[in-house]
């Protein structure tokens, strides 16, 4: 019996091992279907993701319509339109499409963002008159109007304060665009302070230059009369600051000054005039010199530096006949006669003569 039972005690283990396999097997094959699945499914959704089907949208051409009708557009074609920026352009009219993403006839899926850069047009503004300011000042202003800082320059100026402007391109009053650049002269500055010399008793010319010398701006000139024992014609009788006084360069010299005696009838005039420096090649700042003369003398208006194409206005107050005259690199560009003296009558005898004031 022992022996019969020892080939079956051997059999039933190997039995067991097969069924334990078998079962190990099915359960290696469910879970590699399920990992092909999972993947297949992972790759397709990532092809979907990326590569969309046949049935995706076109992405029309948006580039030239108005933002209002892009975005009307692509609502009818269920694709979602969104202004990323905006910018200035002269091609294109403010609020029109001038440039998309993704570009006309790309495949996407249904509500894709499609990112629209639409222009803000072209601002147009009449250029400040920024002469005599501050750089600080003056950046303020370029900021405010969206006008860009450009080259800076430093000259010689006796009329205009340290770091303010003498001179500018594009010149005032004339029409820039958003976003032009603007280039500035600046002053290196006059003296901080001077003393007036002692024009009392002297010739109103030579009052004139001795002011010119000295770096003293003379301011208004008063024409007095004295009657007839009265100084003679055009001689300083007082000045304002006084003489040797310590004042502000900029600060002016008012002057009284004898009409003589028997002086009567002259015509006062008071003038607006303007010149424009004349374009050039080298686009370079130009010394200028403009010198009014009348029946009282020659006296500078403007002598410093500016731009070619720059306006220059002033307003002279003149004396009988007069003239204005302008240098250019100190050679005589035009002459205007302002205004002309008439004939006036020979005063009787004993006459005391009235002048302008």
């Amino acid at each position: 019996m022992i022996a019969k039972l020892k080939p079956q005690a051997k059999r039933l283990p190997l039995a067991e091992a097969r069924r334990w396999l078998a079962d190990r097997d099915l359960v290696f094959a469910l879970a590699l279907a399920f990992a092909v699945g999972v993947g297949v499914w992972f790759f397709r959704a990532i092809e979907d993701f990326f590569a969309p089907s046949g049935a995706a949208i076109l992405v029309p051409s948006l580039v030239g319509q108005t933002e209002t009708d892009a975005i009307s557009l692509g609502e009818a074609v269920h694709l979602k339109m969104v202004v990323v920026s905006r910018a200035i352009s002269e091609q294109f009219p403010r609020d029109v499409v001038m440039a998309q993403q993704p570009a006309p006839g790309t495949r996407v899926r249904e509500g894709r963002q499609v990112s629209l850069i639409v222009s803000q047009g072209v601002n147009i503004y009449t250029m400040p008159d920024l002469r005599f300011a501050s750089l600080r000042d003056a950046g303020l202003t370029l900021s405010r109007l969206k006008l860009n800082l450009g080259r800076t320059t430093m000259v010689a100026n006796d009329d205009v304060p340290f770091n303010h402007i003498v001179a500018q391109n594009p010149p005032p009053l004339g029409s820039v665009r958003e976003g032009t650049t603007v280039s500035f002269v600046l002053s290196k500055g006059p003296p901080t302070n001077v003393r007036a010399p002692n024009f009392v008793g002297q010739d109103i010319n030579t009052a004139r230059a001795d002011a010119d010398r000295a770096k003293v701006h003379l301011g208004q000139v008063v024409w007095t009369p004295y009657g007839i024992n009265g100084p003679p014609r055009g001689t300083v009788v007082r000045q304002m600051p006084g003489p040797g006084i310590l004042s502000d360069s900029l600060e002016p010299v008012s002057l009284q000054v004898s009409a003589g005696p028997g002086e009567y009838g002259y015509l006062i005039r008071q003038v607006h005039t303007a010149v424009v420096i004349p374009n050039d090649e080298s686009g370079q700042s130009q010394r200028v010199r403009i010198s009014a003369r009348d029946d009282t003398g020659e006296w500078n208006v403007y002598d410093g530096f500016a731009m070619p194409g720059q306006r220059l206005d002033f307003d002279v107050t003149v004396v009988g006949t007069s003239w204005v005259d302008v240098y250019l690199n100190n050679e005589l560009q035009s002459q205007t006669q302002l205004g002309k003296e008439p004939p006036r009558p020979t005063p009787s005898p004993g006459h005391v003569g009235q002048s302008p004031p």
